[in-house]
């Protein structure tokens, strides 16, 4: 057994959530599948994950939903302000719930403890993305392996890899993350409001009494912890009562970004594009890209020369949209002039008055609108 060759379907490089997902739906489709990881064990991450209704439906088929312990919140109406509008834009469906927000790492934790009980998780493994070849043999921890297709899920360290780079931009923008306990019910409501220095979004996080949020705050600005709380408890004090900020505040670099398209690889998640915060759905796009792979699979053979450039195209559309987007909102709200404000009333009229505008709207942020598939 010494020049065995352990044949695969999929390699996934990164068990991050996406990735690990993405192995997870594989399996479910009796695919066979490993997923490599460079780190050992889950880095500390104690953000959470806003989950739109499509992919909480998504989890739920692969039978997630129901293991998270700590009870998600949901979210049944979003409240969208600025500096420029007097009214408020107000969105909520009838029938569902807009998302729900859980934590990331007890998801993450959850899938992969899946996979470790399946055998298709290694850990500690670092490759060299670049001696990774499709249908040729690679070593990875000292056996011989073939995959006929290889998934890169390593998240935005793909813009560091100059081959990789596709479209990069670097505005110096940071985004705040933190927690807070207030003394009012947040009613399961989300805010987003649209400052001077940056946008503000609030939402619920999960807690046994709905007196708990968090907070994801971005600006090109330099700013200070204490600047970010003043600005929370000026706009929230009246509908959240009294605040107490916990004591950590996370710092992250923005660099929106598209990577170019590679025969050799299927790239999902961050690892395919990067989204200004702004829009909230940087990881429910991550979902769509594992939805799409799984839609192509069962249209086309894993093995045909077209799956690969069919994949990324399908997936180019919406991404590009949404860099576009939210890259254009954050502009034009850093931007503060005359054009800009008429463009922003323009597009709050639109969403106020046309019913047509505001359905897209609201099935698009729920995932449930699917215009590129």
């Amino acid at each position: 057994m010494k020049n065995k060759i352990f044949k695969y379907d999929f390699l996934v490089v990164g068990g991050g959530l996406i990735g690990a997902l993405t192995a997870l739906s594989l399996h479910k489709k009796k695919l066979k599948v490993l997923v490599i990881d460079d780190k050992l064990k889950i880095p500390l991450d104690q953000r959470t994950l806003a989950v739109n209704a499509n992919s909480k439906s998504f989890l739920e088929k692969l039978g997630i939903w129901n293991l998270i312990k700590t009870e998600p919140q949901l979210i049944k109406k979003i409240i969208i302000k600025d500096y420029i509008n007097s009214t408020p834009l107000i969105f909520s469906d009838q029938k569902e719930a807009m998302g729900s927000v859980i934590y990331n790492s007890e998801l993450l934790k959850i899938v992969r403890q899946i996979l470790k009980n399946l055998k298709i998780l290694k850990t500690n493994i670092n490759i060299n993305l670049n001696n990774l070849i499709p249908n040729k043999p690679v070593i990875i921890d000292k056996e011989k392996y073939f995959f006929k297709k290889v998934i890169i899920s390593v998240g935005k360290k793909i813009i560091s890899d100059e081959t990789q780079k596709g479209i990069v931009i670097k505005g110096g923008d940071l985004s705040y993350v933190g927690f807070f306990n207030h003394k009012k019910d947040h009613n399961n409501i989300a805010y987003e409001i649209f400052n001077k220095e940056g946008p503000l979004a609030i939402l619920p996080s999960p807690s046994s009494n709905n007196k708990r949020s968090t907070f994801i705050y971005s600006s090109k600005e330099k700013i200070t912890y204490k600047k970010i709380k003043s600005l929370i408890k000026d706009s929230f004090s009246h509908s959240h009562g009294k605040i107490v900020f916990y004591k950590d505040i996370q710092k992250f670099p923005i660099t929106p970004h598209l990577t170019k398209y590679n025969k050799n690889y299927i790239y999902v998640g961050d690892s395919l594009k990067s989204i200004h915060p702004v829009a909230g759905q940087g990881w429910n796009l991550g979902v769509k890209d594992i939805q799409t792979l799984n839609y192509l699979i069962e249209q086309y053979s894993i093995e045909s020369k077209i799956f690969n450039p069919i994949y990324y195209s399908k997936r180019l559309i919406e991404s590009t949209i949404y860099f576009g987007f939210t890259s254009f909102i954050n502009s034009l709200y850093e931007n503060n002039n005359t054009l800009n404000h008429k463009v922003i009333k323009i597009g709050y009229l639109g969403l106020q008055n046309f019913n047509l505008f505001r359905s897209l709207f609201i099935k698009q942020a729920m995932g449930r609108l699917n215009l590129f598939d």
